[in-house]
This record gives structure tokens, C-alpha cells and sequence, in this order.
């Protein structure tokens, strides 16, 4: 390999294989060995110099401990996974992605609010969703969906004291007055604003009946126990999960009672975690202090078997239909529902967690909703501003999309 100027030797880096273009991002720099989450044990680390990980991977003292590891990555926004403290303590140089997948778990939201609105046969505008956490996902969703006719409310007591914002609101009024509570918090378990059982038998209670329930930031935000409960009992109308308590095994029953339940995959686009690998890369460059400076340019263009041009829903169909039939062209999020459910139905709670594991592997390239394009023309002059500024579109003239 050509090895970058400023180095002496190559750097022993051992990856997560669903970190992509691991290896072109770290050209010159080391020799990148991808390796399943389940097999990144003390045992494969031991001798590496940079260990770069996803969620699924627990990085503490006991994978760490007698390591020769200098630099930890992590490929996500969320960091509940990693102890700070010991990487501290050892001299271990942190970097991770914040805001790499933002853009893909909101499309996540956006592909299920307008699911959840086709199945009910009923229209988002004029509907009030109330974000919990608006930071890189949240503030961006709360950015987008005033477009499709949403009014927002946003609860962020740690922002809210950090910029002395005084457009937020607290959790009871979002639980009083939304219908829909999308949630986008990291998870935390101490501290004035803890997030652990956020929503709790008491949140749940003071929900409307009637409101929608989402939850794509971190399993144990939400008591899934009490969830299961009031969902038993009908309570809330409808819910969508995206992460569980007790990943990569979550409970069968409470998969059974959601609408849409999915093996956390909301941030798993092709773009996001190109994105998070090249963040990666800059920030161990940083560490190294080594001129290098990631190029996204050639990894994002469309590659083979991508389906970028968008086919004009009917327009017969209703504002909501139309915009749910023009999504799931760009992501179904119906089909990956169907998928989990499929392989949570039987086994053992160890036979479970392969497959929920195994979806996380094997899951298919999904594009932003941002590289996709659709004749203006074809959009109906009221939904324009929905597509081009809600769902991030490009559109475009007949002659491009011809191309």
C-alpha cells in the first residue's frame, strides 16, 4: 500500500464490515480488517491500533483492557455504547458521527407518519407533532415537516439551557397536545434530564388516545414494558419502533402489538454511513496530525441498481397517498416492517437476536431521499413545496430527468 508521508508504519485497524468503504477511506493509512459485530471480541482487538465500531458493539474495559488500541470510531450518532470514562483513563483518543444519519432517520419518520396515515386513511396536515430532542435529527425534522402541513412543537431542556432558546416546550405539553411524539434523545441515565424511561406508565398516560407514538433514538427511552401494557389496552393509537429494550432480543409480544417495528435500522441509508466513515477518517487524521481530507464525492454518485428517477404518483390520488406512493418508491418502510416480523415470530431469544443482527448485516441499500429527482411537471403545483422542502426532492425539468 502506499503509505501516507506522515506515518511510519501502517496502522492495524479492525472494523465493523457494515462500516462501508472502510477500506478506500483509510487508504494510506492503515490496513483495515472488517469483521463481523459479533466477532469483535478482546481476543481480535488485541493487537490493532484503531477499532472502529456501530452501536451493536459495547466498548468498555472488557473489550478493551490489554489492547494496544490508540483510537476508537464509532459510526453513529448515539455514544451510550462506549465508556468515555475508561477510554479516558487509558489515553484512548474518541471520535464518532453526530448528525452522519440525521438526514436518513428522518425519512424514516417521514416513510412512516405517511404509512401510518395511508393505513388510517387520514391526512398529516394540520396534524401537531411534538419532537422530543432537537438536535441534529430532531431540528432537522422539525425543519421539514411544517412543509407537508405539520404544525411542531419541540421539548429540548438540555438545548433550551445551552442557547437560551424560548421557543421549546416541556414534555407534559407535547404529551397533552401532540398527535404525533417522535422521539430523538440519546439515552442517559443520570443527571437533571435523564432520558432513561423517558416515556414511562405516567407519560403514557397523559398521551392523547388518539396519538402516535414513535421512537427511532434509543430502546430504553421508552418503558417497553409499560408500552406493552397500554398497548394491550389500546393506548396509544398507533406506535413505530425502531429500537427496542434488550437489543438484539426484543420482546416478541411487543413486536406483535406495534404498527410498524423495524431491527433498528432508521439511520441505516447508503448516504449516512458513507458520510459517518468519512467523518471517521478525518477524525483520525486530526489525531494523527496528517493532511488528509475525505472526499465524499466519488462514493455518493448513484451507483449500479440505483433507481433515482421518481414515477409520478396518479393524480387522482389524495394529498396523502400521493405523497406515501412517491416515498415508497425511495424507501418502503412497510417491507422492512414485514421482514422483522417474519423473523420474530419463532425461537429462541438467542435465535432472534442472529436474525435481528442479520437484517442489520444484510440490509439493502436505501439512497437519500435528496439524490432522488421527478419531473416538476408532474408534481401538482399544491405538493410541490412538500416534496422539494418535506421529503428533500430534487425536481427537476423533463429534459434532466430524461438523461
Amino acid at each position: 500500500m502506499l503509505l501516507h508521508p506522515g506515518l511510519q508504519r501502517p496502522l492495524r485497524i479492525v472494523a465493523d464490515e457494515n462500516i462501508p468503504f472502510a477500506r478506500e477511506a483509510f487508504r494510506g493509512v492503515g490496513v483495515v480488517r472488517p469483521l463481523p459485530a459479533d466477532q469483535i471480541t478482546p481476543a481480535t482487538v488485541r493487537n490493532c491500533d484503531v477499532l472502529l465500531v456501530r452501536s451493536v458493539t459495547r466498548v468498555d474495559a472488557a473489550l478493551l483492557e490489554g489492547s494496544r488500541v490508540q483510537f476508537v470510531g464509532s459510526a453513529t450518532s448515539g455514544i451510550d455504547h462506549v465508556d468515555l470514562a475508561y477510554l479516558q483513563k487509558r489515553g484512548i483518543a474518541f471520535a464518532h458521527a453526530p448528525g452522519a444519519n440525521a438526514d436518513a432517520v428522518v425519512e424514516y419518520v417521514l416513510a412512516a407518519l405517511l404509512e401510518l396515515a395511508v393505513r388510517r386513511d387520514v391526512s398529516l396536515r394540520g396534524q401537531v407533532a411534538g419532537i422530543v430532542g432537537c438536535g441534529h435529527i430532531g431540528g432537522r425534522l422539525a425543519r421539514r415537516l411544517p412543509a407537508l402541513g405539520l404544525e411542531v412543537l419541540c421539548c429540548d431542556p438540555p438545548l433550551a439551557e445551552q442557547t437560551g432558546r424560548t421557543d421549546f416546550v416541556p414534555l407534559e405539553t407535547i404529551l397533552a397536545e401532540a398527535d404525533i411524539v417522535t422521539l430523538h434523545v440519546p439515552l442517559t441515565r443520570t443527571g437533571p434530564h435523564a432520558t432513561y424511561h423517558l416515556i414511562d406508565a405516567a407519560a403514557l398516560a397523559r398521551l392523547r388516545p388518539s396519538a402516535w407514538l414513535l421512537n427511532t433514538s434509543r430502546g430504553a427511552v421508552v418503558d417497553g414494558r409499560a408500552l406493552l401494557k397500554a398497548r394491550r389496552q389500546g393506548r396509544p393509537e398507533a406506535v413505530v419502533l425502531d429500537v427496542w429494550e434488550n437489543e438484539p432480543a426484543p420482546d416478541p409480544e411487543l413486536v406483535a402489538r406495534v404498527d410498524l417495528a423495524t431491527p433498528h435500522i432508521a439511520g441505516h441509508s447508503y448516504d449516512g454511513k458513507v458520510r459517518a466513515t468519512l467523518m471517521l477518517a478525518e477524525a483520525l487524521a486530526r489525531h494523527l496530525n496528517l493532511s488528509l481530507r475525505a472526499d465524499d464525492s466519488e462514493l455518493l454518485q448513484p451507483q449500479p441498481g440505483d433507481r433515482l428517477d421518481l414515477i409520478p404518483p396518479d393524480p387522482r390520488l389524495s394529498e396523502t397517498h400521493w405523497l406515501a406512493e412517491l416515498v415508497r418508491q425511495m424507501y418502503d418502510i412497510a417491507a422492512d416492517d414485514a421482514r422483522f416480523r417474519i423473523v420474530m415470530q419463532n425461537g429462541s431469544p438467542e435465535r432472534r437476536a442472529e436474525r435481528f443482527l442479520e437484517l442489520r448485516r444484510t440490509y439493502p441499500r436505501r439512497r437519500s431521499f435528496s439524490v432522488h429527482r421527478i419531473d416538476r411537471a408532474f408534481v401538482p403545483e399544491p405538493l410541490q413545496e412538500a416534496v422539494a422542502v418535506g421529503l428533500g426532492v430534487q425536481l427537476v425539468a423533463a429534459e434532466t430527468v430524461a438523461q
